[in-house]
């Protein structure tokens, strides 16, 4: 079993920033990489960036230039830097945790969640 614990969340002026933090822990042998969701009022869970073990890093279009991912291995934590944040990025964000085959590029989420942080940008 892997635990996330999510921290960082809040309510921030629209152009302003926050920093997500995902602390993972237990069987983190198991997982190679971390991603963080989001789910909007009224709207499905997204994918919005993940990162592997290795620092291969991947975003949704929607943040990409804004929003950086980044890890610190030795304190199983993962960040989520968001800047130039807008009222269509408030949702609850979620930490999961997953495998990323580098060979296909692609992420696949395990059933680890965090319990989410709640980001709300005021316009």
């Amino acid at each position: 079993q892997v635990q996330l614990v999510e921290s960082g969340g809040g309510l921030v002026q629209a152009g302003g920033s926050l920093t997500l933090s995902c602390a993972a822990s237990g069987s983190t042998f198991s997982i190679n990489a971390i991603a963080w969701y989001r789910q909007a009022p009224g709207k499905q869970r997204e994918l919005v960036a993940y990162i592997s073990s290795a620092g291969s890093t991947h975003y949704v279009d929607s943040v990409k230039g804004r929003f950086t991912i980044s890890r610190d291995n030795a304190k199983n934590t993962v960040y989520l830097q968001m800047n130039s944040l807008k009222s269509e990025d408030t949702a609850v964000y979620y930490c999961n945790a997953g495998r990323f085959e580098q060979s296909y590029g692609v992420y696949y989420g395990m059933d680890y969640w965090g319990k989410g942080t709640l980001v709300t940008v005021s316009s």
